[in-house]
């Protein structure tokens, strides 16, 4: 049996970075895929919809084309079959840049479902390999509700959308969260009559306030149909149309229907000890150097279930690898983590909301402050004057909170904030970094400067 120092189930950012860094350090390594490499993130998630989203991009520019004086009478057109074409060149080549890389590194790859046999060992299509440290990445799945109908061809989840190509005149979207509101906003500007439907009181619930209330005018604008505090009881279907029913008996009728209410752990992989290793509400517990109850086992990204974003995967497969190849590191991350909504206008926030920090410092040991695009010179000749920056502060040691964004390249500004937050910059040190003018990230340093009352372009606060 052929020993390795560490082996990776899963070969999305969690494991294929845990790979690379482990045989980076010398490791001998063998990583484990059922699918494909990249997991959700790069084949059925941020980067398909990512594409579809800058398409609708594309179809917005040339609807405010005339206001820059540039004349077209063409009617836009949409191609779906090339729109998933394109799609799949772009996830192709990512994909193969992972193939590559892993190749480059020396890690060993199998293709085939992998589980633990032993906490030493792993088994895959029949065979075993004996494995001295083990890190699960498995990854995560669609998560489903227990509704009459859920299961039926018209309802599509992330894992089929991207693949249609022909438009549904009617789709309704059920869950109002990061992917409903991505794909409400893509679809829409394909030409699809939306309507969301969240059982929250507020789309993007885990967002600021100010964040959920600024997108849900942004929608209502755009002609979506937005349903909060709406619980799906059944979805009855016919030949032509499917009909949800809500609890408080309101319907829709729509010809397609996206679920999207979150991702659940997906804990296939965890094989002869699924029964001995710890979980929380779904999950598999890790600590912060992402070692499960276990020793020689780790967890890093969605399976864990800490932050199930890509970038926060890759920073626990780094971890998860550094622990298994004996360098101590910890996976610091958790008040800094940035979260990034790709609609148009764009949405991100790292750090407290607004509700958060007042229930952890209290309302009179904060101060808020906020700069609109629409004082910004560099949005408004973009066009993008909708929107904001809003920062959170503690009023005793001027410590920046929370910050989020709503506005043009907002996934873009909120590397910034969240590099000063981890690096505990304090709001009246911000104030005093020059940044180059005119650009977005500006609002950025004027709102920290609103948060001390000494924003010289807004005016004088009484």
């Amino acid at each position: 049996m052929k020993q390795y120092d560490v082996g990776v189930i899963g070969g999305g950012p969690a494991g294929y970075i845990a790979a690379i860094k482990a045989a980076g350090l010398g490791g001998q390594v063998v990583l484990f895929e059922k699918d494909v490499l990249g997991g959700t993130c790069l084949n059925r998630g941020c980067i398909p919809a990512k594409t579809y989203l800058k398409g609708a991009e594309m179809i917005h520019h040339i609807q405010t084309a005339c206001q820059y004086g540039i004349i077209s009478n063409t009617d836009i057109l949409l191609d779906m079959k090339k729109a998933v074409a394109h799609k799949n060149d772009v996830v192709g080549k990512l994909t193969g840049g992972v193939r590559s890389l892993l190749k480059s590194y020396g890690v060993e790859v199998i293709y085939g479902e992998a589980q633990i046999s032993s906490k030493t060992s792993i088994i895959c299509n029949d065979l075993e390999y004996h494995i001295k440290n083990i890190i699960l990445s498995g990854g995560s799945k669609v998560g489903m509700i227990p509704v009459p109908g859920i299961k039926h061809e018209n309802v599509l989840t992330s894992d089929e959308i991207f693949d249609l190509e022909k438009l549904p005149k009617h789709l309704a979207i059920i869950g109002g969260g990061v992917i409903g509101c991505e794909l409400a906003t893509a679809f829409r500007y394909y030409g699809c009559e939306i309507t969301v439907i969240e059982a929250e009181e507020r789309i993007l619930p885990q967002m600021d306030k100010d964040i959920s209330g600024a997108l849900l005018e942004n929608f209502e604008k755009q002609g979506i149909q937005i349903l909060t505090a709406h619980i799906v009881k059944s979805i009855a279907h016919s030949s032509s149309e499917s009909t949800i029913l809500c609890e408080n008996k309101a319907t829709i009728k729509a010809d397609r229907i996206l679920l999207s209410i979150g991702r659940i752990a997906d804990l296939s992989c965890l094989g002869a000890l699924k029964g001995e290793l710890v979980l929380k509400q779904g999950k598999l517990l890790a600590d912060d150097c992402m070692r499960t109850n276990i020793p020689n086992i780790y967890a890093a990204g969605d399976i864990n279930g800490r932050n199930m974003l890509a970038h926060a995967a890759f920073k626990m497969g780094e971890t998860a690898a550094k622990n298994a190849m004996n360098i101590k590191s910890s996976y610091r991350y958790n008040n800094c983590v940035p979260s990034c909504i790709y609609t148009l206008p764009e949405a991100a926030g790292v750090g407290m909301t607004e509700d958060a920090a007042k229930e952890k410092m209290g309302e009179t040991n904060i101060s808020i402050g906020k700069f609109p695009f629409a004082a910004n010179g560099r949005a408004l000749a973009s066009n993008e004057s909708a929107g904001f920056v809003k920062v959170i502060i503690d009023n005793h040691y001027k410590e920046i909170l929370g910050v989020h964004i709503f506005g043009g390249l907002a996934t873009e500004m909120i590397s910034e904030a969240a590099a000063l937050i981890s690096s505990e910059i304090p709001a009246d040190e911000v104030a005093e970094i020059m940044h180059a003018h005119p650009t977005y990230s500006e609002a950025f340093m004027e709102a920290c400067a609103d948060a001390l009352h000494e924003c010289m372009h807004l005016p004088k606060k009484k």
